[in-house]
């Protein structure tokens, strides 16, 4: 049974343009974290899982100091102001029904907002793509909804979780295009940020996105040359993931964005 998140209060977000004077900035964001699925399962074969208080305990550590998650829309839109210094992407793959029941309360404990990538091709289904590991149920149309109402941003991760540089042209359209589209029909605006599944992507599969329209994309690790905002990499956070190796993680990511705008 899905809580009920609808009265909990909006995270504000400022205009989701990430430009400054009319110019993109063309700086990487300091840190964004990567989440997937938050759950009391211990049944995890490709560490995708964090309990509930694992994840408030790393948000609390976030916090202790002075640091807030975000949206990636939010990140993005602060640092076309020149203002993100402090806040943190929190984002969370695959669109499951947990980040309702147990992350979106935890979140809003903390006052911190998240984005999360849903796959619309696979709403009310599980994640078959998985050959190992327990079948955990996925957004349906009505939790895109109760994620929206609860001031998250909802953005694409494609329509059924392929690796998209295997993709022929038109599973690529397809699978980025129609995503978007289906998530804009739903949410009733623009759909700003796209995921790689499985973190893989090329300069093809770049293009497509670039093409489809969206703002920013969400990648692993830095995508081709020239990429840009469209293959923002991220730091995975995990439940092994307590105060020494976040240090290091923050550490991790304040090097990763010097060395990218150095580029």
């Amino acid at each position: 049974m899905v809580a009920d998140i609808s009265a909990a209060p909006r995270a504000a977000e400022p205009d989701p343009d990430p430009v400054a004077g009319g110019r993109p900035r063309q700086g990487p964001a300091a840190w964004v974290a990567m989440y997937h699925s938050v759950s009391d399962c211990r049944d995890d074969p490709y560490n995708v899982t964090v309990t509930p208080d694992r994840l408030d305990r790393q948000l609390g550590w976030l916090a202790a100091r002075g640091l807030r998650g975000v949206s990636v829309r939010e990140l993005l839109a602060a640092r076309a102001r020149g203002a993100e210094r402090g806040l943190v992407g929190l984002t969370f793959d695959d669109g499951y029904t947990d980040f309702l029941t147990h992350a979106v309360p935890v979140l809003h404990r903390w006052g911190f907002s998240a984005t999360v990538f849903v796959l619309p091709g696979r709403l009310g289904g599980e994640n078959s793509w998985e050959q190992a590991g327990p079948r955990k149920p996925l957004f349906d149309v009505a939790d895109v909804h109760r994620a929206a109402a609860a001031g998250m941003e909802v953005a694409s991760h494609g329509l059924t979780h392929l690796d998209l540089t295997r993709a022929t042209d038109e599973v690529l359209h397809c699978e980025v295009g129609e995503s978007r589209q289906r998530l804009a029909a739903l949410t009733g605006g623009d759909v700003d940020g796209f995921c790689y599944p499985y973190g893989c992507l090329d300069e093809r599969v770049v293009a497509a996105v670039r093409r489809a329209g969206y703002r920013y994309a969400c990648s692993i690790s830095p995508g081709p040359a020239g990429s840009g905002d469209l293959a923002l990499p991220r730091i995975h956070l995990g439940q092994a993931d307590i105060s020494l190796r976040l240090e290091l993680k923050r550490r991790l990511a304040r090097y990763y964005g010097r060395a990218l705008e150095a580029v």
